[in-house]
This record gives C-alpha cells, structure tokens and sequence, in this order.
C-alpha cells in the first residue's frame, strides 16, 4: 500500500499523459485530465495522513536499494506541499478548461493537457526523490512542460519572452548538473539521506563552494534577487491559467529543494547571515519592481519575487520556529498566487486590458470579482486574520526569538515589505474595481473586427455562461482554500512544525532511505 501511495503521484499523471497522445476526443481527454488530478489529489492527502502518523516513508524502486537504485521518500513536508500542489493544478485545470470555452476557442488539448500532465508529475518527483540526479531530472520534467505551456497560441512577444525563460531554465539546468557531478566525485553517492555526513568530511573551502553553487542554481529557479530577473519578463506573457498554475508551483518547489538540500547536506546552528541578506534584497526589489509596473500581471509578477524572501527568512534562521514559518508561508503563498493570478485573468477579461491606468478608465468588474481578488490580495498583505498574517506572524515571532542583527533585520524588513504590499494591492483595487469615472472611456480599446452580420447581435450562449461559471468556480475554490489555511491554522501549524524539526534532525528520514526498510 504504502509503494502505491508514494509512487502513483509520479506514475499516473505520467501515464495518462502518454494516452492523451493517442488522438482521443477532446471531451474525453478534459474528463480523463481531471479525473487522474482528482486522484493524484486523494494520494496526496492519505500520504500527508500516512507520513503524519508513521513518520517518514520510502520506496526502493525496482526493489534495489540507495544508493544503487531510485529512491522515493515521502514525509510531513514534502506529502503536505504534495497535496496543496496538486489541489492548485486541478483548480487551475478546470479554469482552463473553462476559459477554453468561454473564450470560444478550441484549445489544442492534444498539446495543452500532455504538457500539463508531465508538469504535475515533475512537480511530484521533485517533492518526492530522495537522490539528487533526480532532483535534477524532475526539474528537467517540469521545465520541459513548462516550455510548452508558456509558448501556447504564441505571438512574438510571448515567443521571445518564452525564449528567455528558456535560455535562463537551461543555463540553470547546466549549472545543476555540473553541481551533480562535482557532489558525486567528491563524495561518491548522490543519494540525499548519505551526501551529508560525506559531505561534513571535506575541506571547509570545497563544502562552502559546494553550498553556495547549489544556493545559486536553485535561486535562478526560485527567483532570488539577484537571480530574479526572467521571471517578471516570462510569466505575464504566457495564457493566463498557465501563469497562474507556474506563479503558484515552479519557484516553491525550487524553495523546498533550498530546503530539503541545505538542512540534509549544508545543517547549521546558527543565523545563515549571507543568505538573510539575500532574503532582505529580494523582498525590497521585489516589491519596489511591484509598485511600479503598471500591468497587473508584472505587478502580480514582482510581488511573487518579493515574497519568496519571507521563505528565505525562515530558512536563514535555521531553528524550527523559522522553518515552521517557512513551511506556512509556502503553503499559504501556493493556494494565495494561484488565486491572485485566477481574479486578476477574470478581471482583464472583462475589462479588455492588463494596463491599471486603462482599467481605471473602464466599468469595473463584477462584485464577485472584485471579493475574488480582494481576499487572496489582503492575505498576501498579511492583513489579519487571513493566512498570511498567520505565516508571517510565524516568521516575525522566529526573528524575535532568535535575537540578533540579522533576525531584527528580517523581521523589520518583512513589517515594511507587508506595507507595501498592502499599498500594491490597494493600487489594483482602486484602479480595477472602483469605478472612477461614471462614463468609461473607451478610446483606448484596440479596435476590434467587426463581427459578421450573422452573428453581430448573436446572445451570448449556453458554453459561454459554462465555461465563466467554471472559471469563476475555480477561482473561488482557491480562494476558499487560502480562508480554509487561515481557519484551520492550528493544526496546520503543529504539522508545519513537526516537518520543521524532522528537517532539523533527519535520522528519521536517513534510516528509512539507508537502511533498505519501508516503513
């Protein structure tokens, strides 16, 4: 049973990406998508229940044992962002399966639903391998889907704004394995659990040179400042559940890689002080770069780079009220952006532009709408009692234990950043929601093709109402999520800090890897 749970993550979104390739009829390929979601999704959360209850798991693939084989290892943290993970991508899928109809468009199921699939099962390996060259292939994976999906019903724009997520993600890519490569001809094992009492054997020089080429290749993946600035020129480009489902996942999985690595190979017992300063650079560029774009999807976009240094905060700590925080942040950061990005689409479909300065000009949104986006934007804020004032009280209450120049300094830098976050937003509302002008100019509006006589006064029809009620029903389950994160933040807590301290002390997970024992 346990083989079953850990593996059908990876396996089954695999397979069925492979039969979506066999020319079935787009209908079937959307219900088969979603079904194989669903229970990719119920995996996840008996795994979370499983790895809660009984500690960390694993699977020997093929029955050889680490460091011969694949190794497979699943606990509190990485079954918990497994689950939230896999609840954004059904989420995501269904709005767009429903923007595909709304918008009248037949979507290219046979490339967007393959892609999409391979996405969600390298999103899988990477949370779940237990080796390094792994890490790698799962980040190759999620890459190789991920050029796919951002170049869908491309112009030139999205064309070269896709080439250059391109040539980042490769120039990233080499980096990782050059890393790989080094790791195991220093140490001779790429398998998690054994890198890092061989690795505590090396020279203090090549270990810190190790570390720190690992903080680089992962912090182009998780856009760190400096490493930040493809990021904001990629995602706005690409469709919009696209965006959404990379602003939630791809730099939060590079996230618990800095995680899962530094705390097995790279452990301290004391405040990480370079990479607190890399914590404070990338909130303040984030969110100064946020404040002042003036597209909603590149403010969106700068924000996100901005609070990837909240994750940084915790894990630039290192004790387990830090991690703890960390843990609730990214949790809370997935369900908050995908939801961020589902209003802000819903919104410039209905008023025609991404500009902030035309959306000010035109009839606002729906009240719906308006909720739909204002929820998850005064989370991101912190604004109690949502979820991110939880995380962030969390980190600020981390920094204040731990003491010191570096701690105050991150915390201090986290209070103003949440500032102007909630000044960001406030940008948003006021422009995209409030309606400025009783009689919207309309000048600026592309002029559009005229629309055949048949079909000039045509009412909207039956699919069209569908696919908006789909895509506002996605939006709003991820909203509802990022309020269930908040109410049920206790309990969600007490797992964020059990996965702190099973980081902080992994004998549990080495000798579930090493000793050959499922457990």
């Amino acid at each position: 049973m346990t083989t079953l749970l850990i593996t059908l993550p990876v396996v089954l979104p695999l397979l069925c990406a492979g039969v979506t390739l066999l020319g079935l009829p787009g209908r079937v390929i959307r219900v088969l998508s979603t079904l194989v979601l669903t229970a990719v999704l119920a995996d996840a959360a008996a795994l979370l229940v499983l790895t809660d209850t009984r500690g960390p798991q694993s699977v020997h693939v093929g029955g050889w044992p680490a460091p011969l084989g694949i190794t497979l290892v699943a606990d509190r943290l990485s079954a918990l962002l497994l689950t939230v993970s896999v609840l954004v991508t059904l989420a995501v899928l269904v709005f767009a399966i429903g923007q595909g109809t709304a918008e009248k468009r037949r979507s290219a199921a046979e490339v967007f639903h393959p892609a999409y699939l391979l996405l969600v099962t390298g999103v899988s390996l990477a949370f779940l391998t237990g080796d390094l060259f792994n890490l790698f292939v799962a980040f190759e994976i999620l890459l190789a889907a991920s050029y796919v999906l951002i170049t869908l019903d491309a112009d030139g724009n999205r064309t070269r704004a896709g080439m250059t997520y391109t040539i980042i993600s490769l120039t990233s890519s080499l980096l990782f394995l050059t890393l790989v490569g080094l790791v195991y001809a220093a140490t001779g094992t790429v398998t998690l659990a054994q890198l890092g009492p061989r690795l505590a054997e090396l020279p203090d020089g090549l270990r810190g040179a190790l570390a720190l080429l690992l903080l680089a290749v992962l912090g182009i993946k998780a856009a760190i400042v400096p490493l930040h600035f493809w990021l904001p020129d990629s995602y706005p480009t690409a469709p919009a559940p696209i965006t959404a489902v990379f602003a939630a996942l791809l730099t939060k999985v590079a996230v618990y890689a800095l995680l899962r690595t530094q705390t097995l190979l790279f452990p301290r017992s004391s405040v990480w002080t370079l990479l607190a300063c890399v914590a404070i650079a990338t909130m303040v560029v984030g969110i100064l770069g946020a404040l002042a774009q003036d597209d909603i999807n590149r403010l969106l976009s700068f924000t996100l780079v901005s609070h990837i240094g909240f994750m940084l905060f915790g894990l630039a700590l290192f004790d387990t009220t830090g991690l703890t925080g960390t843990v609730l942040y990214i949790v809370h950061h997935i369900v908050v952006q995908a939801a961020l990005f589902l209003a802000a689409a819903l919104t410039v479909r209905h008023t025609s532009t991404t500009g902030l300065d035309r959306m000010a000009r035109r009839s606002p949104p729906r009240p719906l709408v308006a909720v739909l986006f204002a929820v998850p934007a005064l989370s991101l804020a912190g604004i109690p009692p949502f979820s991110g004032f939880v995380a962030k009280l969390t980190l600020l209450r981390a920094g204040a234990w731990q003491g010191g120049t570096a701690a105050y300094a991150l915390a201090a830098t986290a209070l103003i950043t949440s500032l102007l976050t909630l000044y960001a937003m406030s940008r948003v509302w006021t422009r995209a929601f409030m309606r400025q002008d009783p009689h919207p100019d309309r000048s600026d509006t592309p002029p559009l093709k005229k629309p055949a006589p048949d079909t000039a006064r045509r009412p909207e029809r039956r699919t069209d109402r569908y696919g908006a009620r789909l895509m506002t029903t996605a939006t709003a389950v991820m909203v509802l999520t990022s309020v269930a994160v908040a109410v049920f933040a206790g309990p969600l807590a007490r797992v964020g800090e059990r996965a702190a301290h099973e980081l902080l002390d992994p004998r549990a997970y080495r000798s579930v890897v090493i000793t050959g024992e499922d457990r």
